[in-house]
């Protein structure tokens, strides 16, 4: 699994021209599932996620998770980050999870992170075409990859 996390001062997912997903401060969490990923892998990430410490205390300093600051997640199913350029120009998406394996590990995610955490949890659409907004906070951006 690679999950791009920003940390984000807002964030939203447009479909079609209908928001379906949109949080203020929080994490943005671009995912991309791999073929060999399993629950196990959906847990480990989920729970390293919501106690990440990327936030910064009243020092300054990245001290707090985004449970600490009680934010907002925005899941967006991101296929393309398993994009293989090693050969030729066209990317190759060959050790992506096919679509319907995918797609019930993405749920699951989501499932676990609305378990596990008592803050706001958004989503993207999986398979759709959407425009993702964000604003960037810090600039903050961690590839976590299990």
């Amino acid at each position: 699994m690679k999950i791009v996390v920003q940390r984000v001062s807002s964030s939203s997912v447009e479909v079609n021209g209908n928001v379906t997903g949109a949080i203020k401060r929080g994490v943005m969490l671009l995912v991309g599932i791999h073929e060999s990923d399993t629950k196990e892998t959906i847990d480990w990430c989920c729970n390293k996620i919501v106690s990440l410490r990327i936030f910064e205390d009243e020092n300054g300093k990245m001290n707090r998770s985004v449970a600490d600051i009680n934010g907002g997640i925005l899941v967006v199913p991101q296929f393309t980050l398993y994009g293989d350029t090693s050969k030729g120009t066209r990317p190759s998406f060959i050790n992506a999870a096919l679509p319907d394996i995918a797609e019930q590990l993405f749920d699951q995610m989501v499932n676990k992170f609305t378990e596990i955490y008592s803050g706001s949890v958004e989503t993207g659409l999986f398979g759709a075409m959407m425009n993702v907004s964000l604003v960037n906070d810090g600039p903050v951006t961690i590839l976590l990859e299990r």
